[in-house]
């Protein structure tokens, strides 16, 4: 059975956590419940995923815009008729156009069935994302817990999610890895849930400006 968190279910997946962490209590009594972030499945929503690498979520979104105000409609084949020159003009890096053309002929010539990808189990969709060039586990957390409401991920390449579990839970800047990981696995089974939390805690806290794609709930 595949699992998948919902509307119907994702606030009182908050309470449950809030019962259990009192950190986590607390962000929700400063700032609310956090949205339940949630991106359509698909191409042009993994091409942004792939945007939003190590960069700033407004960068990501300028570049994401300007390719859909050249294309109107991001499609695969109308990807790869773009030249590079075209990319780089929509604010693609060299790496970037590289992994967005190696995602859209995969599509195109059907070793990669991304309408398809719901219907299977985590850890083929994993399998069968990282074969694209450029995409690793982060941009797969993200496409299952945003696309896919897979319900228990905590990506611990994402810098903010990081240090807003830092913050939170005042922790030094040292800590490692396998600490963050020990902390974030006693929000199993609802990992995706408690990032949400974090996330929220950092966007609220650093007033952070979300595009208005982003505040879909």
């Amino acid at each position: 059975m595949i699992n998948r968190f919902t509307r119907e279910n994702f606030r009182s997946a908050v309470d449950e956590l809030t019962s259990r962490d009192a950190d986590l209590r607390r962000v929700v009594e400063s700032y609310g419940y956090p949205p339940m972030w949630e991106r359509e499945e698909g191409f042009p929503t993994l091409v942004l995923i792939i945007l939003e690498q190590q960069v700033s979520l407004a960068s990501a979104f300028a570049a994401f815009t300007k390719l859909k105000d050249f294309l109107g409609e991001i499609t695969p084949p109308a990807l790869l008729s773009m030249t590079d020159g075209e990319l780089r003009g929509c604010y693609f890096s060299r790496q970037k156009t590289a992994y967005v053309r190696d995602l859209a002929g995969r599509i195109m010539d059907g070793r990669l069935d991304l309408a398809g990808l719901s219907g299977l189990a985590d850890h083929e969709i994993r399998t069968r994302l990282k074969e694209v060039k450029g995409i690793g586990d982060w941009t797969v957390d993200v496409y299952l817990m945003f696309c896919l409401q897979s319900p228990d991920y905590f990506p611990l390449g994402d810098i903010a999610l990081v240090n807003s579990l830092r913050f939170e839970k005042k922790l030094d800047a040292a800590v490692t890895r396998e600490t963050l990981a020990a902390i974030a696995a006693e929000w199993k089974p609802w990992r995706t849930i408690a990032s949400m939390i974090l996330w929220h805690a950092y966007i609220c806290r650093r007033s952070v400006k979300l595009p208005d794609s982003y505040k879909k709930h």
